[in-house]
């Protein structure tokens, strides 16, 4: 699984949203000669700042993913691929307990990255901002990608580990793979690696929640908080 992968609607909200985000400073630069570079390049820092904290907020507390259908973690593979065989045999509490405790993991995890993504948007430039507007139609999801995933993941890990733990979830999860093992071994599944799924998930929910709030700023000026972004993100 790819560490920053999110669905493809959320990755083109997300790539649509800042593009068009870009496009709009850049008329504004040229139509409002108050705004230079560096003006146009703080509101777009104050765009994406506003965005990941709206984002580690919503996502950062309790039933924050679990009561959040989009982003919700879902039993993995392959214990999803046999769940309504799994419940047949009276299994369906420890899966809802256990899927329940994945969930509350990532809660868990989310409010510790406050600080790595505002290190990547302090640092982000002109050229920065005009490669993500020439880019391809990923530009900016790369953009992140480069900057943040690997300190994402550095951090998030241990997080999910300490949390899974405490809660015996990993024994539990072993108990559940224990009793599915033999429609596993018919289906020639094997079990994933716990925590490296949840984090995988806790970033695959973190990234489509940003790309949520983007979009919000891009098409909703009640959602630009400040004047400069008023300014940066006003029509022409």
């Amino acid at each position: 699984m790819a560490l920053l992968t999110v669905s493809a609607s959320a990755a083109a909200d997300w790539r649509s949203s800042l593009k068009n985000m870009l496009g709009q400073a850049q008329q504004s630069s040229a139509g409002t000669a108050a705004l230079d570079n560096s003006q146009i390049v703080a509101g777009l820092r104050e765009a994406l700042a506003q965005g990941t904290t709206q984002a580690i907020n919503s996502l950062g507390k309790t039933d924050g993913f679990w009561k959040n259908a989009a982003v919700r973690i879902p039993l993995p593979q392959p214990l999803s691929g046999i769940e309504s065989t799994l419940r047949q045999f009276g299994q369906g509490p420890k899966l809802d307990e256990f899927q329940l405790t994945l969930n509350r993991a990532a809660e868990k995890a989310v409010p510790q990255v406050a600080d790595i993504f505002g290190n990547a948007i302090r640092q982000m430039s002109v050229t920065d901002a005009q490669a993500i507007l020439k880019g391809s139609d990923d530009a900016a999801t790369r953009y992140f990608q480069r900057t943040t995933s690997a300190s994402l993941k550095a951090k998030i890990l241990p997080i999910v580990q300490n949390a899974t733990a405490s809660v015996g979830v990993t024994q539990e999860y072993k108990a559940l793979s224990t009793k599915a093992g033999p429609f596993l071994q018919l289906a020639g599944k094997t079990s994933p690696d716990l925590d490296g799924y949840v984090t995988d998930k806790a970033l695959d929910g973190l990234f489509t929640t940003i790309a949520e709030e983007e979009k919000r700023i891009r098409e909703n000026p009640a959602a630009r908080s400040t004047e400069l972004l008023k300014k940066v993100f006003a029509s022409q």
